[in-house]
């Protein structure tokens, strides 16, 4: 047992749940060169192969098959023993390990992150930024965020952050000017957007919906792209009228840099929502952060 190598062990099980090197080795804060050396130690101890590796993928070997089906159940419990150690201390510790949105980890969960740590010194906070629905355990996180048409079923959600958000549309001053100010989604078409594209791959239609009346638009797009940084600056600059989270557009629009675009035909919605797996045993740093949320919600009344 005392060469029983659980670091590589983990490392391992790390890499096979998330296949590639270079991202186990961003969630566990090391390069992937560290994570390939780990696995070259292990393999060597062993003395079996437990992938193939080629310059596109990971994958696991017969052998690293078995050997994750058999470790996966021994790992979890070792981490649920040595977080139970937790309840013996004045205050949790250790690492809580989120998976949130975009819009979330820019305008929501900077506040929230930064009271919480506060509170709670002795943990550490480790988030990971991505739009799509993700199985937070197999991505080796305790916990998402994401909004309610995107949670599943058999999970256990409560909110986090504001309860109502915004869909708009601005434009620039000069945009308008030259192309005039739509005064119905239908004129939408005749209009160029800067759309946003999901980490899916897909781009969103417009939807609109206001006294039964419900409308959708497919814009023809200026731009496309994957970042809000490039979306506002070509907004900015004229190139077109863009729809997305209010929180995004706020300065801009307050300062008259944009101008609002049907206003009348906002588009609101719930606000996100922590989502974890139900099972009898939450690690003491999830559940310090739970507990902080109802907490900051009951304040908030």
């Amino acid at each position: 047992m005392s060469n029983l190598p659980l670091a590589e062990l983990d490392a391992f099980a790390t890499i096979a749940r998330l296949r590639s090197f270079r991202a186990a080795g961003k969630l566990r804060g090391v390069s992937a060169s560290s994570m390939s050396e780990a696995m070259r130690r292990l393999e060597a101890q062993l003395d079996v192969r437990l992938f193939n590796r080629t310059t596109r993928s990971v994958t696991l070997t017969d052998a690293g098959e078995r050997l994750l089906e058999r470790l996966t159940p021994g790992l979890a419990e070792i981490e649920t023993a040595l977080d139970a150690i937790n309840s013996f201390r004045d205050r949790p510790a250790g690492r809580l390990r989120l998976n949130v949105p975009g819009i979330v980890a820019r305008n929501i969960l900077p506040d929230i992150a930064t009271r919480f740590l506060e509170a709670y010194p002795e943990i550490t906070m480790e988030i990971s930024v991505n739009d799509a629905f993700v199985d937070v355990l197999a991505e080796g996180h305790d916990a998402g965020v994401r909004y309610e048409e995107a949670l599943h079923q058999d999970m256990i959600a409560i909110p986090l952050g504001p309860r109502r958000q915004s869909y708009v549309g601005a434009a620039a001053p000069a945009y308008i000017e030259r192309r005039g100010m739509p005064s119905h989604p239908r004129e939408l078409v005749d209009h160029e957007a800067v759309l946003h594209r999901f980490a899916s791959g897909r781009t969103i239609s417009w939807t609109f919906e206001r006294e039964g009346e419900a409308i959708t638009v497919h814009p023809r797009p200026r731009m496309i792209a994957e970042s809000i940084d490039l979306e506002l600056a070509a907004v900015r600059a004229g190139l077109g009228i863009i729809f997305t989270f209010e929180e995004f557009l706020r300065d801009d629009l307050a300062s008259g840099a944009l101008l609002p675009v049907l206003p009348d035909w906002e588009q609101a919605f719930s606000g996100p929502f922590l989502y974890y797996p139900s099972r009898r045993y939450m690690p003491a740093p999830l559940k310090a952060f739970v507990d902080f949320l109802r907490h900051d919600r009951v304040s908030e009344k």
